[in-house]
């Protein structure tokens, strides 16, 4: 089975990532030696993904992926976006909840985007869910903004009430990584 690395320590991410990676016949593994993420301030996911992703190749020397997500809520004018792993541990779904307390226009939408580097290029793939925001958490399974958001089609259940494959069969970071790992597999064909 080939391995490539995927930079985080977010556990979450990496289960879902490694189902998808094993169904092209690719096992996934984090850095060792503590090695991490280096996220800048940018306006756009790709922004963030793609200089992480060549900020680790740098450090580490091997190809590997970096995945970048974000919750875009439309009545918070796209917060917390490109913010959301700062905003999880800072406000959290409780937080975004107070914020959307008497707000009648629920639209939102999670986006991902997974980046690849080597040392010939850095190739990246964005993927989205729409959806909305609860008015209450719902759920155990899944993590970070999960509880508060059902996809679109979903209406009541939210991201933290699907089993894994359903999960992952349609949120952006399923998407995301089933298009990257597409390509990667094609890649590596040649």
């Amino acid at each position: 089975m080939e391995r490539l690395i995927m930079v985080t320590h977010n556990k979450g991410k990496f289960k879902e990532a490694s189902k998808i990676a094993g169904e092209f016949g690719i096992e996934l593994e984090m850095p060792s030696g503590g090695e991490g993420k280096f996220e800048i301030q940018a306006d756009t996911l790709l922004e963030v993904s793609a200089y992480s992703a060549r900020y680790a190749f740098d450090k580490l020397k091997r190809p590997l992926i970096v995945d970048d997500s974000g919750l875009f809520i439309e009545a918070l004018k796209g917060f917390p976006g490109v913010y959301s792993a700062y905003v999880l541990p800072t406000l959290g779904n409780d937080g975004i909840l107070r914020l959307m307390d008497g707000i009648q226009n629920r639209e939102a939408y999670f986006e991902c985007c997974v980046s690849y580097c080597d040392s010939s290029e850095i190739k990246s793939f964005s993927e989205r869910i729409d959806g909305k925001i609860l008015n209450m958490k719902k759920g155990q399974d899944g993590f970070g903004f999960d509880p508060i958001f059902s996809a679109e089609g979903f209406n009541v259940t939210s991201m933290a009430e699907m089993a894994l494959d359903q999960k992952n069969a349609i949120s952006h970071r399923g998407k995301a990584f089933r298009s990257f790992f597409r390509w990667y597999s094609e890649k590596n064909r040649t």
